[in-house]
């Protein structure tokens, strides 16, 4: 399938009938354009038949498509070995800054994804027609890219001969640039649009050897679901990875993907983390608002079908005998559902069930388990990622499959024995027999695109191993910077920096970080997470605002491109190990309970793997005129990072 509607040689372009190129455009469009895009086209067909008049050579490409959120970049001009992206916004007055982030993210997405744009030479132009003539003032967005370009209908070919001249590279092949591999890494919110757009995953993810296996373990699950459903068996696997692996892109593939296989078949993507439900049915319902112009009350109602909150799938199982009407449940963060006690608190003081005697996860298998015939669960399950009193980790899930339900077929990958999934227990003491498929594990960060070795760094460090740590961090530092500073505002105006076009940053802090409030940074202060994620950088309450802190509870399974992660006292280091305290009332205790001890560490591990492209710590001086923030809490912290080898800005 071409990635453009219309493709041809300038000087040919410019002879071509005003009519054939705009039928072109036309019949390439799936969707069939509306009137208004259709009178776009013709008003940039003729912009560019009059602004491109005495070019000899270069090459045209319209409506050139970015798979990896749907995009499509109005025009592409290769024009003197330079990439030229063009951003029409037929007759604006203004050049708007929404446009300019458009454009920027463009040539950014390329840079980054695009093949044959690596070593190439970007330049982003904005032609808002009606706008006035801006003097050409020529800045880098990176070594390979220039800021966006701003200009009308009248100066876009004086602009373009301009660069040309300041910015002499070799000829591109223009075949080889408009056919190259695009190995995109999206976020887990573009992602999500655009599957639910009816987008195959392998559209929107990698496709490099390193990250194949996101598209193996979705095979291999669906392999699994084939031969359950044929044979008349249940069954459960485990998908593991490590984080940022795909997980979650994982799950929501395989919820669209089994929604529509036949009429007896359902499937239902459940989360119990709130914040991660509330981002994605809020992105999804606005888009499917926008795109379709319908009330966001309507679109919520269908996102919700897609994309469930687990408490209220498990309190359905509560109201009725019945089975559920989704053969297929895939539990997103499965190593974070409740144990017993836990379950069965919540039980009788929020629905006045007494006696309640099951676990989490046995308590959603037995509602499975209501199926006369076949159903699967897939367990999406994250490493060191219990956070929160009374999460049971993966032990509960074997445990009530060993007990309680044999006849289910089990499987599992080769790395679910690592520590972080079982604890160090042994599998075959956990679980008895399982089938091994090694691809249902994702071995490979998709988040941090820029180093795939992020999450074995962060593992390093909060395991003290500082040799192994700083050996990481000099492989990948100069692809994704991790820097330190004692200054918060350093800190804010360092991501301020870095951020580009529409790139998501924020304040991130653990839950525990309560002596940061004297820096500005209030943790008990809860953030709205749909607004703090989807809302721009205008809104106090957003991300970019840098004025509220997300916890590890806010942020776990979503990102941003850069954060900043404020460390407070709670998690020290003496120079040899972490010392873990919480404060109560107005004094630090020590935390003395190993899986109190393990939250907070994972906690930490949470906030340093946020962050696609890079982030900063800040890490306070302390005071002594504060017993709470003396400088003896901090200092070990920094000292550490410091050995490890973390640049201090």
């Amino acid at each position: 399938m071409k990635r453009y509607y219309y493709a041809g040689n300038v000087c040919d372009f410019l002879l071509e009938d005003f009519y054939s190129v705009f039928g072109k455009l036309t019949s390439e469009d799936a969707f069939e354009a509306d009137d208004l895009q259709k009178n776009t086209w013709k008003e940039e067909i003729n912009i560019l038949k009059r602004e491109l008049r005495g070019f000899s050579d270069g090459t045209l490409l319209l409506e050139y498509t970015i798979p990896r959120v749907g995009a499509r970049v109005d025009g592409v001009l290769l024009y003197e070995g330079i990439v030229f992206l063009l951003e029409f916004k037929v007759g604006e007055r203004t050049y708007p800054r929404a446009a300019l982030e458009q454009v920027t993210d463009y040539a950014l997405d390329l840079r980054c994804f695009h093949r044959e744009s690596r070593n190439a030479f970007l330049v982003p132009l904005l032609i808002c027609t009606q706008a006035p003539e801006r003097q050409i003032q020529l800045g880098m967005l990176d070594e390979q890219a220039l800021l966006p370009l701003c200009c009308n209908e009248h100066n876009l070919g004086k602009t373009i001969r301009t660069v040309a001249r300041s910015y002499r590279r070799e000829a591109l092949s223009a075949q080889a640039w408009a056919d190259s591999v695009y190995a995109p890494t999206p976020t887990i919110i573009e992602a999500a649009r655009a599957l639910y757009r009816g987008h195959d995953v392998r559209d929107i993810s990698r496709s490099d050897a390193g990250a194949a296996n996101l598209s193996q373990t979705t095979d291999a699950v669906n392999r699994i679901i084939e031969r359950s459903k044929a044979s008349g068996r249940k069954a459960i696997c485990f998908v593991t990875g490590v984080p940022g692996a795909g997980k979650t892109l994982a799950g929501l593939n395989l919820s669209v993907e089994r929604q529509h296989a036949d009429m007896d078949e359902h499937a239902v993507f459940l989360s119990g983390n709130f914040p991660l439900v509330a981002v994605l049915q809020e992105a999804l319902a606005r888009d499917q608002s926008e795109r379709e112009h319908i009330r966001k009350t309507a679109a919520q109602r269908k996102v919700k079908s897609f994309i469930q909150i687990i408490h209220r799938f498990r309190d359905e199982a509560v109201l009725s005998d019945a089975p559920p009407c989704e053969r297929v449940a895939i539990f997103d963060e499965a190593q974070r559902a409740w144990t017993r006690e836990q379950l069965a608190h919540f039980m009788e003081r929020k629905k006045g069930v007494r006696d309640f005697r099951q676990s989490e996860p046995e308590f959603l298998i037995r509602y499975m388990d209501r199926h006369p015939d076949w159903a699967v669960i897939v367990c999406l399950v994250g490493g060191g990622q219990e956070i929160n009193t009374g999460e049971a980790g993966l032990a509960a899930w074997f445990d009530a499959l060993r007990e309680h339900f044999p006849h289910w077929d089990v499987y599992i990958s080769d790395r679910i024995t690592d520590s972080e999934y079982t604890g160090g227990a042994a599998v075959a003491e956990l679980i008895g027999t399982a089938d091994i498929v090694p691809e249902l594990h994702l071995a490979v960060s998709l988040r941090s695109f820029r180093s795939e070795r992020v999450a074995d760094f962060v593992k390093a460090l909060l395991d003290c191993e500082d040799m192994r740590a700083r050996s990481l961090y000099t492989a990948f530092r100069k692809d994704y910077p991790i820097v330190l500073t004692r200054e918060l505002a350093c800190a804010k105006d360092w991501v301020r920096q870095k951020a580009k076009g529409s790139q998501s940053y924020g304040l991130t802090a653990s839950s525990g970080a309560l002596r940061l409030r004297p820096y500005g940074v209030w943790v008990e202060n809860k953030i709205d997470a749909p607004v703090w994620f989807l809302n721009g950088r205008e809104d106090v309450r957003a991300a970019r605002y840098l004025e509220e802190a997300a916890t590890e509870f806010d942020i776990q399974g979503l990102e941003l491109d850069w954060s900043v992660v404020c460390w407070d006292a709670n998690l020290r280091h003496d120079g040899t190990e972490f010392q873990y305290h919480r404060f109560q009332g107005s004094v630090w205790q020590n935390i003395r309970d190993p899986t109190r001890r393990a939250y907070l560490k994972n906690a930490y591990r949470v906030l340093l793997t946020r962050a696609r492209q890079g982030f900063v710590i800040f890490i306070p001086r302390g005071s002594l005129a504060d017993p709470t923030c003396l400088p003896q809490f901090y200092d070990g912290i920094y000292r550490y990072l410091k050995k490890i080898g973390i640049e201090e800005i």
